[in-house]
């Protein structure tokens, strides 16, 4: 039998996971694994819990008023201000194209956006789109690396 800290048979537990307090789990599921594609690893329903997984992101969902809701302070709409969840992905197509169909608006259009990474600039494909409560998350893929350009004269 498994001990209480195994994770699933066909999944690892993730060093980091966010936990992001909800207001409806039924909409929040709607988005996260209907469109943005995670998988329901577990879930309580009757507290309000669902912990999620696309290929190796993890991500915990629990809805305001089911048990212990570790509040800060006033929650305002949008939630997660000043915070950007990086999701990277095989591809970016996919997520747009459901978020699309579903009429769902984009907070920041696709781009494809270098960061100096030390000696190196790496390339992400990438878009940003909140959740039903104000999450924001960045989905990104990986397009390559490069030098990194130094200014003339230098």
């Amino acid at each position: 039998m498994a001990s209480a800290s195994s994770p699933p048979p066909d999944q690892a537990w993730a060093q980091l996971v966010p936990e992001l307090l909800i207001t409806d789990l039924s909409a929040s599921l709607r988005f996260w694994r209907d469109l943005c594609g995670f998988r329901v690893l577990f879930d309580r329903v009757d507290e309000g819990f669902a912990y999620l997984d696309l290929d190796g992101a993890h991500v915990m969902l629990d809805q305001r008023g089911f048990t212990r809701d570790w509040e800060t302070g006033p929650m305002e709409l949008p939630f997660g201000r000043g915070i950007n969840l990086l999701v990277r992905v095989a591809a970016i197509e996919p997520i747009l194209a459901a978020l699309a169909a579903a009429g769902w608006s984009l907070f920041l259009a696709p781009e494809q956006k270098w960061y100096r990474t030390g000696d190196v600039e790496t390339g992400l494909h990438q878009f940003l789109v909140q959740d039903p409560d104000g999450y924001l998350v960045r989905f990104s893929t990986w397009i390559g690396e490069r030098p990194v350009e130094k200014p003339d004269g230098l």
